[in-house]
């Protein structure tokens, strides 16, 4: 059992508490990129995420009567995760398809986007209640919240939807003609 009034468990704890933060951000970072077909990045993330485990889980094994550690170590993968996530979050890398539905702004919209430098295609669709314009628009993911915001400033009861995409060919994403 340890001496809870010395410094030495707490600063072993929290060192331990910091390696998994680390590690499990990186985890969450890499499967992400994974999924977005980044496999260098992955691999390196990977790489280091396994070495930040062997050390964190060395020293619990090694101190298993040390519930400090045990804690610690259960508190830094749930913290991992969630700054793992934001981490991701701000560095909006990939491409995103936002999906929008209008029953009398499709024209609008689609003007709308144009004019902020989004490539959008406009589509005539069949809803539940009668005609409407759908729109489809392959954004950068960092720009899917400028987009929404265009989309709702002329529509505000338009529906929308995002969905995370792999870019498969070659095609415009806005900044001017930038081509991908």
């Amino acid at each position: 059992m340890p001496d809870f009034l010395s410094i030495s468990p707490w600063l072993g704890a929290l060192i331990i508490f910091v390696l998994r933060v680390i590690n499990i951000a990186m985890d969450t970072l890499r499967v992400m990129l994974t999924m977005r077909n980044m496999k260098w990045i992955s691999w390196i993330l990977g790489f280091f995420e396994t070495i930040l485990f062997v050390i964190a889980m060395g020293a619990v094994l090694d101190n298993l009567n040390n519930i400090l550690y045990i804690v610690a170590y259960a508190a830094g993968f749930a913290t991992g995760n969630v700054v793992g996530m934001e981490i991701e979050k701000r560095l909006a890398l990939g491409y995103s398809q936002i999906s929008i539905i209008s029953r009398t702004h499709g024209k609008e919209i689609a003007q709308a986007l144009r004019e902020h430098d989004f490539a959008v295609t406009e589509i005539p669709a069949q809803g539940k209640d009668g005609t409407v314009i759908l729109l489809n628009c392959s954004v950068q993911r960092k720009k899917a919240d400028e987009a929404q915001k265009v989309v709702l400033d002329v529509d505000p009861n338009a529906f929308v939807t995002v969905e995370d995409i792999i870019l498969q060919r070659h095609g415009y994403w806005g900044n001017r003609n930038l081509r991908c």
